[in-house]
């Protein structure tokens, strides 16, 4: 068995409701045995009512999953033109204690940027720099969600599609071992679309900040309560 978290857009104020999914896993790295993991996954979540959840990730079996997964999904800067997709903006932003932003990955595909020696090696983590924008690490997930909902709102065709569903799954992403997940920032996508604040929070990075600040704060709420329970 294992537990996954099903995203699910707020629609009375800006957030995601994550609800914890416990399903039958089929381990090994096979595509077989992971198209069994998110049926399993899925088939639990139908069972809860939700019957248009799509699983975004390189593992999807649809070809919308695939393509809004950070290693596909490209992002435009409209100031300098330069395209890259989100996993390669997000590794290349790093800022680390002995170095970074390594602007040099922006030049790389997404697997090759986020397996850069330099990122495990140059100390701890202290924020992220973006074509002369700095983010904060915290709230933990604003940069990759402020990066990849500015990347989705580029691309018109994958926005329209995703509208049509109620939820989504990253069967890749782990919470106990990470923090950012593609799957989440559609959530929020859909969210601020849905209340129509999409366009103002997308001015900059500070007004994005500001819609989003409550669904943060309740973000660090319950991760502080799940820290209490261990």
């Amino acid at each position: 068995m294992a537990i996954r978290p099903l995203f699910i857009p707020n629609e009375e104020s800006v957030g995601v409701t994550e609800k914890s999914i416990d399903f039958q896993w089929f381990p090994g790295l096979s595509a077989s045995q992971k198209k069994r993991s998110i049926e399993a996954l899925h088939s639990v979540v139908h069972e809860l009512g939700y019957k248009r959840v799509l699983e975004i990730s390189s593992k999807s079996e649809i070809d919308l999953g695939v393509n809004l997964s950070a290693f596909n999904l490209k992002i435009k800067t409209k100031k300098y033109g330069n395209e890259f997709t989100v996993e390669t903006a997000f590794q290349g932003s790093k800022v680390f204690e002995r170095g970074g932003p390594y602007k040099d990955l922006f030049g790389l595909d997404s697997r090759a940027a986020k397996k850069d020696i330099r990122l495990k090696e140059s100390g701890n983590l202290v924020g992220f720099e973006f074509f002369g924008k700095k983010f904060p690490l915290i709230p933990r997930t604003y940069f990759y969600d402020w990066i990849y909902i500015n990347a989705l709102h580029q691309n018109v065709l994958l926005s329209n599609e995703v509208k049509s569903y109620q939820c989504f799954t990253d069967i890749e992403f782990n919470p106990k071992k990470s923090i950012n997940c593609q799957a989440h920032a559609v959530a929020l996508y859909l969210s601020l679309f849905n209340l129509e604040l999409l366009e103002d929070a997308l001015e900059s990075p500070e007004a994005f900040l500001k819609f989003t600040k409550e669904h943060y704060d309740n973000q660090r709420r319950n991760i502080g309560v799940q820290v209490s329970l261990v």
